[in-house]
């Protein structure tokens, strides 16, 4: 008889096992945050706050050219707080208000320098020169 009321036990405390993994598991799931999420959200200084719009991300397409400043989708020749948006690149895009051109940068803090390797003795190696 002590055998059959472990048995009727066993499938009880496996459920109750289970019910304690899946809410420990839920508990430290809440306990992560996403790391793909940006700053901003997370609560973390970003260096300071920023003043005028943002450029936070570009879409081209062969259809059309968007650029997401400061929350808000625009579409290459619409309008941002009264300035057009005339040009969208992959790196920046260009709002004019009357006279008055302000470019956003995706990356404001990166300085792109092109590399004079190309002029170097070490990257004339292995290139072929042929006579015309």
């Amino acid at each position: 008889m002590a055998g059959s009321v472990n048995a009727r036990r066993a499938p009880r405390l496996l459920l109750a096992a289970c019910a304690m993994g899946i809410a420990m598991t839920s508990a430290l799931a809440q306990q992560l945050q996403d790391p793909t999420r940006p700053a901003s959200t997370l609560g973390q200084d970003i260096g300071g706050a920023v003043e005028g719009p943002v450029l936070q991300s570009v879409l081209i397409a062969p259809d059309r050219k968007v650029a997401i400043i400061s929350g808000q989708a625009i579409a290459l020749g619409g309008q941002y707080n009264g300035a057009k948006l005339v040009s969208v690149s992959e790196t920046q895009v260009v709002l004019r208000n009357g006279s008055e051109l302000q470019t956003l940068k995706l990356f404001p803090d990166v300085d792109k320098h092109r590399s004079s390797a190309d002029d170097s003795p070490k990257a004339a190696v292995g290139k072929i020169h042929r006579k015309q």
